[in-house]
C-alpha cells in the first residue's frame, strides 16, 4: 500500500473546467465555515436583546460553534476516509445549511445555541472532507498549488467578510419583517444547499477504504477535544480565567481523555488517528506551526476589531470595512505563494511569512493613546475618543496588509506540506488533524492572549482610575470616569497581547527554519523517493 494520493499526468481542457468548478464549490464551503465564525460577533448585542439572552450567556453563541467544530474534526476526517469524502462533504454542508436556517428563525436561547452547535458539527464534517478532496482531486503541481492558495485565502477573506456582512446585516431595518441579525445566519443557507447539490457533478466519490470506525477512539478523542476547547474558552473569559474550577477541571479532563485516546489508538487495528502521519518530520513541523499561526490571526481580528470600535470610535460597519484590505492582500499573497512554492522551498516562504506576521503584531502593539490623566481627559472631552490620535492609514492599515501577506505565505506552503504524500486512505484524517491544530491552536492562543490582555487591562485600570478622579477635580462623576478608565485599561491590555502574539510568531518562525526541510521539487509530485514514504 502506498502513501500517495492519486495524480493525473495531464489535465485536459474538459478536466480543467471540471477542476475549476470543483474549486469553486470547495472555496464556497470554506468561506461558509470561516464566515460563520465571525459574522455573528457584531450581532451579539442585538441577538441578546431580541431573545432575552443574558450578557454572560452571549459568549456561548460564539463558543458553542467553536466547541463542536474543534471537537468533532478528527471524527469528521476519519468518517470521510471510511465512508467517502464526497458523501461526508455533502452531509456536512447540508447539516450546516439546515442548522443555519434553524438559527435564523430561532425563537429562544436554547434553539439558537443548539443551532450553533449543529453548525459546528456540520463544519467539522465538511472542512476536513473539503481539504482531502483537494489533495485527492487536484494533481500535484500547479493545479493543487492553486487550489490550496484559494482554500487558504478563504480563511482570511471569510473572517474579514464576516465582520463586514455582520455589521451591514445587523444594521438593516427588519427587511421582510425579519430582524437584521437573523440574516447573519440565513445568508449561508443557499451556499450550503448549493454546495451539496452540485458536489456530485464535480467530484468523483473517493474509494471507501477498509476498516471499522474506532468507537473507543472516537469517544475519547472527541470528548477530550471538546473538554480542551471548552476549558480554553473559559480560560480566556474575564469572569472565569485560568484559575476557575470549571477551567481547571475541564482542561484536566481533556488531557486525561486525550492520554487515554493515545493508549487506545496504539492498540486498535484501525485507529481513528494513525500515528504514522506524524512520522514525517516536515509534516509534524507543519502541524506545530499551524497551531501558532491561526492564534496570531484570531488575535488580530479579536483585539484589533475591539480596539478600533472602543478606543478609536468606529461603528461596527466601519470596523468591518477597515479589515477589507486584509481580504484583498490575503488573496494576492496566497496567489503569489502558490506560484512561488514551485520554485522556492516552503522553509523560506513560511519563514518569511512568520517574520512578517511577527512584525505586524509588533506594529499593532505600538498603537499609541494618551497616557497621562490630563491627556486622557482632554482626548475624551466633548464626546471625543481616546484613540482619536490613531491614524488608520498610517498606524493600522500597513500592518493589516503586512499580516495578510504573512498569513498567505504561511497557509499555502504549510498546508501543502501537511497533506503531501499522505496515503490516500489517510488524507481525510490528515486534513482533520490539520484543521484540529488550527482550531485548538487558535483557541489556546486566543485564551492565552486574552489572559495577558486581562492582566494588563485590570492593572492599568486600577492604576489610572484614581488618577483620573484627581485630574477631573469633581467635574466628572465616578459613573462617568469608570468607562473611561476601562477603555484606557483595555487599550493597554490589547497592545500587550499583540506584543506577546509577536513573540509567539517568532517562536513559530524558529520551528520553520530549524525543522521544515522539504524541497520545492518534492511538492510538485506525489512520487516518493525510495525509503521516504511513511508506512
Amino acid at each position: 500500500m502506498t502513501d500517495l494520493a492519486p495524480v493525473a499526468d495531464e489535465v485536459t481542457p474538459e478536466q480543467h473546467k471540471r477542476l475549476r468548478w470543483a474549486l469553486v464549490l470547495i472555496s464556497l464551503a470554506q468561506l461558509m465555515v470561516v464566515l460563520d465564525s465571525t459574522i455573528a460577533n457584531i450581532a451579539l448585542p442585538f441577538i441578546g436583546n431580541d431573545l432575552s439572552i443574558e450578557q454572560a450567556n452571549l459568549q456561548w453563541i460564539v463558543t458553542g460553534y467553536a466547541l463542536t467544530f474543534g471537537g468533532f474534526l478528527l471524527l469528521g476526517g476519519r468518517l470521510a476516509d471510511l465512508m467517502g469524502r464526497r458523501l461526508i462533504f455533502m452531509v456536512g454542508v447540508l447539516l450546516f445549511a439546515v442548522a443555519s436556517l434553524v438559527g435564523g428563525f430561532a425563537q429562544n436561547e436554547a434553539m439558537l445555541l443548539g443551532a450553533r452547535a449543529f453548525q459546528g458539527l456540520g463544519a467539522a464534517l465538511a472542512s476536513p472532507a473539503a481539504l482531502a478532496l483537494i489533495a485527492t482531486t487536484f494533481p500535484a503541481g500547479k493545479e493543487r498549488n492553486r487550489a490550496f492558495a484559494v482554500y487558504a485565502a478563504m480563511a482570511g477573506v471569510g473572517a474579514a467578510v464576516g465582520l463586514i456582512l455582520g455589521g451591514w446585516l445587523t444594521g438593516l431595518d427588519s427587511p421582510l419583517g425579519i430582524e437584521g441579525w437573523r440574516y447573519t445566519f440565513l445568508i449561508v443557507v443557499p451556499i450550503g444547499l448549493g454546495a451539496a447539490f452540485f458536489a456530485p457533478r464535480f467530484f468523483d466519490e473517493s474509494e471507501r477504504h477498509e476498516g471499522e470506525l474506532d468507537i473507543p477512539g472516537a469517544i475519547t478523542g472527541t470528548a477530550g477535544l471538546l473538554a480542551i476547547v471548552f476549558g480554553l474558552s473559559r480560560a480566556g473569559q474575564e469572569e472565569y480565567g485560568w484559575g476557575a474550577t470549571s477551567t481547571v477541571l475541564s482542561l484536566a479532563l481533556g488531557v486525561a481523555l486525550l492520554a487515554l485516546f493515545i493508549v487506545v489508538e496504539t492498540r486498535v487495528q484501525h485507529p481513528l488517528l494513525p500515528f504514522r502521519i506524524f512520522a514525517s518530520r516536515n509534516r509534524a513541523a507543519a502541524f506545530a506551526v499551524m497551531m501558532i499561526v491561526p492564534a496570531a490571526m484570531f488575535a488580530m481580528f479579536f483585539f484589533l476589531s475591539l480596539f478600533i470600535q472602543l478606543v478609536v470610535g468606529y461603528s461596527p460597519l466601519h470596523t468591518g470595512f477597515a479589515f477589507l484590505p486584509f481580504s484583498i492582500a490575503m488573496i494576492i499573497s496566497a496567489t503569489a505563494a502558490s506560484k512561488l512554492v514551485s520554485t522556492v522551498d516552503p522553509r523560506f516562504l513560511s519563514g518569511i511569512g512568520t517574520i512578517l506576521s511577527a512584525i505586524a503584531l509588533f506594529g499593532f502593539s505600538r498603537l499609541d493613546v494618551p497616557d497621562s490623566p490630563t491627556g486622557i481627559l482632554d482626548a475624551v472631552a466633548g464626546g471625543g475618543h481616546l484613540g482619536d490620535g490613531v491614524n488608520y492609514w498610517t498606524h493600522v492599515l500597513p500592518f493589516i496588509v503586512l499580516m495578510a501577506f504573512g498569513m498567505g505565505l504561511n497557509f499555502v506552503p504549510l498546508t501543502l506540506v501537511a497533506v503531501h504524500r499522505l496515503r490516500a486512505q489517510d488524507s481525510g484524517i490528515g486534513s482533520g488533524v490539520l484543521n484540529t491544530m488550527q482550531q485548538v491552536g487558535g483557541a489556546l492562543g486566543l485564551a492565552t492572549l486574552s489572559t495577558v490582555a486581562l492582566h494588563f487591562s485590570q492593572s492599568r485600570t486600577e492604576e489610572v482610575a484614581p488618577q483620573l478622579g484627581a485630574a477631573a477635580q469633581g467635574q466628572l462623576t465616578p459613573d462617568q470616569l469608570g468607562p473611561i478608565a476601562g477603555i484606557v485599561g483595555f487599550a493597554d491590555g490589547a497592545t500587550s497581547a499583540f506584543l506577546v502574539g509577536s513573540i509567539m510568531m517568532l517562536a513559530a518562525s524558529v520551528i520553520v527554519w530549524i525543522f521544515l526541510d522539504v524541497h520545492h521539487d518534492e511538492l510538485a509530485t506525489d512520487d516518493a523517493p525510495e525509503g521516504v514514504a511513511v508506512h
